[in-house]
């Protein structure tokens, strides 16, 4: 898993994994964790894939672009979806803060015109400098441009890596989006509790394994209606319709896109690597997904199976 243990994918990898079963190894990128997982040095990894406000967590697709070829034997065999609220930490300089007030409506102003969830409990007037990862700035930007407008923010790897920071900083003149738990362990006060856009602010999160075995095996090892596969595939951009073509596959074998990505392929500009997920119907149906990998590969340059595994979205 990716951060201290402060972080949320500890709390992902308890979903996953049973803490009396297995021995839980924190790594401090996400890299770290294909790395580890391919090497075998541990014997599976959970990563961050999309957050439902701020989208796809892109250093995990470039991972999995894996465009030198460093990971070749990894697959996706389960998710997990977790909750995820954000606290602004840092210190309580027992300042007076003023309630936040909107300008007039004939005013010209950037002030967001939706309001944020949360206030601040504590004044954040001294804040000059707030630390927190890329997704977790996406997740807060009505409350950063309400109450934070114009503070630097500073990207890091993690919002455990963030806490960290700030109790390091003498000046108390910084802040971190990160976990209450952090809080503790750091010893930093709330400014503001659930500063998240959204309620329902969820990260979805998937799990890594080695394979063995040739795709086929498995694939149908996994033997659950709805089930969710991934692949990455590269196409001849240049003939009309040469994405629709391979878009078109899945729907022959009734298969439903749930998503689609791009990243560059670094070899030639405005080429990209595409990924798709896929699902099945409510019914398994051994050689669905076989076969319609068969006809992707009539039609794409270079492709690659990412993994199938169950659906666990509650609906």
């Amino acid at each position: 898993m990716h951060g201290r243990l402060s972080i949320t994918q500890q709390q992902a990898t308890l979903e996953c994994f049973d803490p009396d079963k297995y021995t839980l190894r924190p790594q401090v990128t996400i890299q770290d964790i294909f790395q580890a997982v391919q090497s075998e040095s541990v014997t599976q990894g959970v990563v961050p894939f999309e957050n439902s406000t701020n989208g796809s967590v892109v250093y995990t697709l470039d991972l999995f672009a894996d465009r030198d070829d460093e990971y070749p034997d990894l697959c996706v065999t389960g998710e997990a979806y977790l909750n995820v609220h954000h606290f602004l930490l840092g210190y309580d300089l027992g300042e007076v803060a003023p309630p936040f007030s909107p300008p007039p409506s004939d005013a010209v102003s950037s002030t967001p015109s939706v309001a944020p969830r949360s206030r601040c409990v504590r004044p954040v007037q001294h804040v000059q400098r707030v630390y927190s990862h890329p997704q977790a700035f996406g997740q807060c930007e009505l409350f950063l441009s309400t109450y934070l407008k114009g503070v630097e923010r500073h990207e890091v790897s993690s919002t455990s890596r963030a806490a960290e920071l700030v109790s390091q900083d003498a000046t108390k003149a910084s802040a971190a989006i990160s976990s209450e738990i952090a809080a503790k362990i750091r010893g930093l006060d709330v400014l503001a509790k659930g500063i998240e856009d959204r309620a329902d602010n969820t990260t979805r999160f998937l799990v890594l394994k080695k394979r063995s075995g040739t795709t086929n095996d498995a694939i149908e090892s996994v033997r659950t209606p709805r089930r969710k596969t991934l692949v990455s595939f590269t196409i001849d951009q240049s003939p009309p319709g040469a994405l629709a073509d391979a878009l078109t596959v899945f729907s022959k074998h009734g298969l439903n896109l749930t998503s689609i990505n791009s990243r560059p392929t670094r070899q030639k500009p405005w080429n990209y690597v595409f990924f798709v997920e896929f699902q099945e119907g409510s019914t398994y149906t051994p050689g669905t997904i076989p076969a319609a990998l068969g006809d992707l590969r009539t039609v794409a340059k270079e492709w690659r199976w990412l993994g199938t595994w169950a659906d666990t979205l509650k609906r």
